[in-house]
């Protein structure tokens, strides 16, 4: 099917569904079929199985990601956090914090109290 300079691969749409639809689907179409880099091996060789699901040619590698992107705006944000070395430290303290706090020992004594 031949593609035209302006329409691109939204060519194949013809005259139907107007100007503005096909523009979203441009770039819609664009963004999924960019090359990206594999998060475990780092070549570019990722295939998009389904929607949401990805798989590495080089190592076969399974992740999952967006729809039509192998990784959302969400999960690149939450990868930023993570990798924060403040982050990493304060996440140990909290979680230590929450065990103590959260021990069925102390809600045993509280229920032992309390029915007393």
């Amino acid at each position: 099917m031949k593609k035209t300079k302006k329409v691109k691969s939204t060519g194949r749409f013809g005259s139907r569904y107007g100007v503005g639809i096909k523009k979203r689907v441009l770039k819609v179409e664009e963004k999924q079929k960019n090359l990206n880099a594999c998060p475990f091996c780092g070549f570019s060789k990722i295939v998009r199985k389904a929607a949401g699901l990805y798989e590495c040619k080089k190592c076969a590698s399974k992740f999952t990601g967006g729809a039509y992107t192998t990784e959302t705006l969400i999960g690149k944000s939450v990868k930023k956090i993570i990798n924060q070395k403040s982050f990493v430290a304060d996440a140990g303290e909290l979680i230590k914090a929450t065990e103590k706090e959260s021990s069925y020992s102390d809600i045993e004594k509280e229920v032992a109290k309390s029915s007393e």
